[in-house]
């Protein structure tokens, strides 16, 4: 082990698509145990800048940036802007995805190029331009939020379910590559989770899902940053390469 690491609150996270939901809730899990926070987000300008106040109340470094992440020309843009704050972070969160529902045969071309593109090329290339300065300090944590259908796969969903599951295969590949760097790479790949996602389902069909899940209720936000948070601390170097799905029992 590198006994130069910088400490953990000295750190810093970047956490793609943290605007809300998800990422919103791991930008303040990070912010609360002191660490540095880039908040990335596309378009969503004040939900951002609220996410940023939010973390900005625990005293610690907080920086927003917009990118298109299917756009190595804007994350190159974003990393400049980054560094000159001097704040690469030690640790990467590619969080941002979206979702599509409907049968395989209503898909277009352009659906399918943009559920793959922000769900497997954005985390590429920005691990691809972030982790080289991990490599160079032999330290870091990259952990990518996957879905349970990455796993399991899920009617109506198989465009996400595929990009997921692409997610989930990069990840473990990626994790050998990097370990002799002292870099991990882990998924969380959480069950049905209380945000904007899921409201493409009606009441009903919430109540059908959660009476599908064994702890009879969807997750919050924080309960998957939780998982994300742990991933990242240093005690947690011997965890790579795995896809962790927190879904309240619902697929074991």
């Amino acid at each position: 082990m590198n006994h130069t690491i910088k400490p953990f609150t000295e750190q810093t996270v970047l956490i793609t698509g943290a605007s809300r939901g998800i990422g919103a809730a791991i930008a303040e899990r990070f912010a609360s145990a002191r660490l540095n926070v880039i908040i990335h987000y596309l378009q969503s300008h004040e939900a951002a800048n609220e996410v940023a106040r939010t973390c900005m109340k625990y005293g610690v470094k907080v920086m927003t940036v917009s990118a298109d992440l299917q756009s190595k020309e804007q994350i190159l843009r974003m990393k400049d802007k980054i560094e000159s704050h001097g704040m690469l972070p030690d640790i990467l969160v590619n969080n941002a995805g979206i979702s599509h529902y409907g049968l395989l045969s209503d898909v277009s071309e352009e659906d399918w190029d943009r559920v793959i593109n922000v769900n497997m090329k954005a985390p590429f290339l920005c691990t691809q331009t972030f982790m080289p300065a991990m490599i160079s300090q032999k330290y870091g944590r990259i952990i990518n939020v996957s879905s349970i259908w990455g796993i399991s796969g899920a009617s109506c969903e198989v465009v996400y379910s595929t990009a997921k599951g692409g997610m989930n295969a990069f990840t473990k590949a990626l994790a050998k590559e990097l370990a002799p760097s002292g870099v991990t790479v882990n998924a969380v790949a959480p069950g049905a989770v209380q945000t904007d996602m899921m409201s493409t389902f009606d009441a009903s069909e919430q109540a059908e899902i959660e009476n599908d899940i064994p702890l009879g209720r969807f997750a919050l936000p924080d309960e998957i940053a939780s998982l994300v948070y742990f991933l990242s601390l240093p005690e947690s170097s011997y965890i790579t390469g795995q896809v962790i799905s927190p879904n309240g029992g619902w697929l074991t």
